[in-house]
């Protein structure tokens, strides 16, 4: 027999204890929703979902079920069980460990929904469904990690069927149907990018984790780690008398819910709060009413009430917040005590004052502009919508991943949309057109022992798309010019109008800045667009304009880049003056920006030259029309940034 080390005992993580209480509460009712847990590496993520797996009895399973059904749950059988059932047949039960199903960062979606089993089907004639993931999963705990990094549409999927309870599989022609109630648990770093916030709201609670900041807490990680590792079976025993504490309470808990309800004036007050704290949708009602009544059962009460709605808001309102990208999600823990206040006030009196539209907070005033050396930071303007994006007409699409624009593929990813008899790359066989192309023959051919006679001129093989990836390099000139006529607030807000669309299209930007003597990359290249736009807030303006050093830093940036991606389509976005005073050897500054932009061009990437000086008859310093032609891009002399015309030319170049 094979020893498997028993795995860190749950009741032992220290302190998290949002975390342990998020993960306990779905234990107590999966209908939650699932947890999402956003933090850094190392924070135990994984080990207090598998923790969590290690505390949960054992549960009963039909023996020979790929499904694990319940065979005490005749409503959530499969198709299968429940014919046996009919049948009269008896279903042998075995006896598992709760168990953490991992979802690899790489599955396809034929894997993650199950597909058909090829050689059954061709040899028998059966349309026999092989389950996936998610049939594995059902009744135990699904572990996403980097969730975030997954296509949308495979997190789309599985959130669907977390909702909805059952697997819904459309294949070939085929369609199948299975129970897949799973515990799912998902985990995330922001730094690497954000989940659209339709995905983030399809999860039940969400939870942030940091490193712990108390030495004495920090010290007690170590030590118990160490004890663990040097002897996991004496320190799962040492740990055992507080597990089987939360184990019963959890069991309790689950015995108690379904005679759990919810005082008078609680929904009111939960749908109270969500208004008052600015929610979308409804969602956030239902999961705040279902936390609050797994609360009361875990506390060991039958009636939830304000104090449980209170812990239930802390976990389900956080991620729901921002009405639009980019903006600060952060509860606003006044306005929850007011909203408690006003209904226990209301409750006392048996009257209900309806609460007024809290005040706009006063918009934030630039700061006074001074071109020359001292730096200054201004405030960017509102940001504004952006045009869709489509592909000119001289475009190719490029045979990559990626997520604004549809690209065929040559591997076994991406999404089938149409079949060929001639395949590129890996062949992919398309059962259903397969199938039909044999058809018309099957009277006329011999068949043998196959239920259906296929010839090789029959066979057809899938194509499949997927997204061409897309990375936007801002190239900033905060030098002291930029200050004069707030030209520095309007680059700032076109930048985050581009950043808010780059969002919702999940695409990678980097920043580069250039002020003084020197260019910086301010920002590597990264899906976490709120990084982004928290360092170009920041941005100060001052000093010369050392344009030769940023169209290096640039060239450098992307030649790295492009080898690491060398499929997908790159964007460079110049916005400057183009005052170029700072050169990087003797020559003047403008002759090495022409150089270096003949360089640049040589990496075949769009580009987009923005022009913030305002010309005059009398003076124009326009380097810059020039230096667009040598970069093969387009220029567009801008007098205001802020004009959303200005940003649809924009998304024209992106490739």
């Amino acid at each position: 027999m094979t020893y498997k080390r028993p795995v860190f005992p749950f009741a032992a993580l220290v302190d998290q204890e949002r975390l342990k209480k998020a993960l306990i509460l779905n234990a107590i009712n999966p209908l939650i929703g699932g947890v999402l847990i956003r933090g850094e590496k190392g924070t135990a993520k994984s080990t207090a979902a598998r923790g969590l797996a290690a505390l949960l009895p054992p549960m009963e399973m039909v023996a020979d079920c790929p499904f694990n059904c319940d065979p005490e749950a005749a409503e959530s059988l499969c198709d299968a069980c429940r014919s046996r059932l009919a049948a009269g047949q008896k279903l042998s039960v075995r006896v598992r460990p709760m168990a953490v199903v991992d979802l690899p960062l790489g599955t396809t979606e034929d894997r993650l929904l199950g597909t058909i089993d090829l050689e059954k089907a061709i040899k028998s004639g059966e349309k026999h469904f092989e389950p996936g993931i998610l049939a594995a999963a059902n009744r135990s705990i699904l572990y996403v990690d980097e969730v975030n990094l997954l296509d949308d549409h495979l997190v789309d999927v599985l959130l669907d069927a977390a909702a909805m309870g059952i697997n819904v599989v459309e294949r070939e022609g085929v369609s199948f149907v299975h129970p897949a109630r799973f515990l799912l648990v998902g985990t995330m770093n922001p730094e690497e990018g954000e989940l659209r916030p339709q995905l983030l709201d399809r999860f039940g609670l969400c939870v942030e984790v940091t490193g712990l900041q108390d030495l004495e807490d920090r010290i007690t990680v170590v030590q118990r780690w160490l004890d663990y590792e040097g002897d996991p079976e004496g320190f799962s025993q040492k740990w055992q008398p507080e597990q089987e504490k939360l184990r019963q309470a959890i069991l309790s808990a689950r015995e108690r819910l379904p005679r759990t309800r919810a005082a008078d004036g609680l929904l009111q007050l939960i749908s109270r709060i969500c208004l008052d704290q600015g929610v979308d949708g409804h969602r956030a009602d239902i999961y705040m009413l279902k936390v609050a009544l797994a609360l009361a059962a875990y506390h060991g009460r039958e009636e939830a009430g304000p104090e449980e709605v209170r812990e239930a808001a802390e976990l389900v309102l956080p991620h729901r917040l921002r009405r639009k990208p980019l903006s600060e999600r952060q509860l606003d823990l006044e306005k929850l005590e007011a909203s408690l206040k006003e209904h226990q006030e209301s409750r006392k009196h048996r009257t209900h004052t309806p609460t007024g539209p809290g005040s706009q907070p006063d918009a934030a005033h630039a700061a006074s502009q001074d071109p020359g050396m001292k730096e200054v930071i201004f405030t960017a303007t509102a940001p504004f919508p952006v045009k869709p994006l489509d592909l000119p007409p001289d475009r190719t699409p490029k045979k990559a991943l990626g997520r604004r624009t549809q690209a065929p593929t040559e591997d076994k990813s991406g999404r089938y949309v149409r079949s060929t008899p001639s395949p590129k790359g890996t062949p992919d066989l398309a059962l259903d057109a397969t199938l039909r192309a044999a058809a018309p023959y099957q009277t006329l051919r011999e068949k043998g022992n196959l239920a259906l006679a296929v010839a090789p001129p029959d066979v057809r093989h899938k194509v499949r798309e997927k997204r061409i990836g897309h990375h936007i390099l801002f190239v900033v000139d905060a030098s002291g010019s930029m200050g004069a006529q707030q030209r520095m607030a309007a680059t700032k807000g076109a930048i985050l109008s581009l950043l808010l669309d780059a969002y919702q299209k999940r695409e990678r930007v980097g920043l580069i800045t250039f002020r003084g003597r020197k260019a910086e990359l301010a920002l590597p290249f990264t899906n976490s667009i709120e990084t982004a736009r928290k360092c170009l807030e920041h941005l100060p303006t001052g000093g010369k304009t050392p344009l030769p050093h940023a169209l290096h830093l640039a060239y450098e940036v992307l030649s790295q880049e492009k080898l690491k991606h060398t499929k997908d389509a790159f964007l460079l976005v110049l916005i400057t003056d183009g005052k170029a005073n700072i050169s990087l050897g003797p020559g003047p500054a403008i002759v090495e920006t022409k150089k270096l932009a003949a360089q640049l061009r040589s990496l075949n990437i769009n580009a987009l030259v923005l022009d913030t000086e305002v010309h005059t008859p009398m003076i124009d310093f326009g380097c810059l029309p020039e230096l667009s032609k040598i970069l093969g891009g387009r220029y567009i002399d801008i007098e205001d940034l802020q004009a959303p015309d200005v940003v649809a030319k924009i998304e024209e170049v992106r490739g």
